[in-house]
């Protein structure tokens, strides 16, 4: 049976006629299912996604997409935002434009974003998101994001992605009401009910990071030629602002089954319980609770990153900071390279550890 609410588009060259026929299709009702056809397609800019949409491309069975988008925005407005619930983007690569949203705009520029960083006002929370088959690639410099869930956001799936170049693969970032970061008023939003699975990111800075988030399972990713693997982060104690009475932020993360090829001064992997507020400079500490970090395989590569690193800290597989409850277990460094320089881990050794106190 046809589903009525099926339309698939027919697109050229022309951003603007793609952009409108884009644009009209979503007006036109509150919902449905937007299909694709094989090729590549500008748009004018980005497109959002209301409640109860799906995004699809062209069917490609187990090859890689065949469906490309690419936007000539120069605001920064993603390719895709999904500002409902109940949206599904699937077999769908994108082309993001040139972008440098600075640093705190890590929503900005992006191939697909989920939800907001700041809000005008109290916000509803966006829920039942599916991202799957889906590729990225960035041919600019690594300034900008390539997937970012923001805010207000949960009961999330994002599977069977795959990345190459930019900044951070897929970025989890609290957010908040405020009109900026060194002003937030509250309440803040932390990203819950997250899966991440089967995720491929190559040549960018960082594979994926977790920042100030609870409720998240992470599995089966490889992050190969990044200059960071993936960072757990306190999200600069804007906990304060978690209006839910319960202790919820920090707690119950997973990371399992991940390989990290790394070129970068610093290290694979960082967890970090301690924050610098924007608001008022004060430094607190996340408590992390049911926390793992498990069965993960970390291969240094020669450093061919521009970074200078730090002096004080020796280039580190894992560097732990004032980050009690968090359990490392089953870590593999794989040294076989040959390569020079200090680790806190040995290297070709697997560990079993609770991480606890200043790093």
């Amino acid at each position: 049976m046809t589903d009525s609410r099926s339309s698939e588009l027919v697109l050229t060259d022309d951003a603007a006629a793609n952009q409108e026929a884009v644009d009209r299709l979503l007006a036109s009702r509150p919902g449905g299912t937007m299909r694709l056809p094989a090729g590549t397609f500008p748009l004018d800019r980005g497109i959002v996604l209301g409640p109860g949409w799906t995004l699809a491309g062209a069917e490609h069975g187990d090859g890689p997409v065949t469906t490309w988008l690419t936007s000539s925005a120069t605001d920064g407005q993603p390719v895709v935002q999904v500002l409902g619930s109940r949206v599904t983007i699937e077999d769908v690569g994108f082309l993001p434009p040139p972008a440098s949203p600075g640093e705190h705009g890590g929503d900005l520029g992006t191939a697909i974003t989920i939800g907001r960083y700041l809000y005008p006002a109290e916000a509803e929370w966006i829920e039942g998101i599916q991202v799957r088959r889906v590729q990225v690639e960035r041919r600019d410099a690594r300034a900008a994001n390539c997937i970012a869930v923001v805010g207000a956001v949960r009961d999330i799936a994002i599977s069977d992605v795959s990345i190459v170049g930019g900044c951070t693969g897929i970025a989890v970032h609290w957010g908040a009401v405020g009109e900026g970061v060194d002003s937030i008023a509250g309440p803040s939003y932390h990203p819950h009910h997250l899966g991440i699975s089967d995720l491929r990111v190559s040549d960018a800075f960082e594979g994926f990071y977790l920042s100030s988030v609870h409720d998240v399972e992470v599995e089966r990713v490889c992050l190969s030629d990044v200059e960071i693997g993936f960072r757990l982060l306190p999200g600069d104690n804007t906990d304060r602002f978690h209006s839910d009475g319960a202790k919820l932020v920090g707690e119950r993360i997973r990371v399992s089954g991940a390989c990290v090829s790394w070129n970068g001064p610093l290290y694979a992997v960082r967890v970090a319980g301690w924050g610098r507020s924007e608001i008022d400079h004060s430094i607190r500490v996340l408590e992390y609770r049911d926390v793992v970090v498990r069965d993960c395989t970390l291969v240094p590569l020669p450093v061919t990153t521009s970074g200078s690193g730090d002096p004080l800290r020796p280039r580190s597989p894992v560097v732990i900071e004032q980050a009690a409850g968090v359990v490392l277990d089953g870590i593999r460094i794989d040294s076989r390279q040959g390569l020079p320089g200090r680790t806190d881990l040995a290297g070709g050794a697997c560990c079993s550890l609770r991480a606890a106190g200043p790093g």
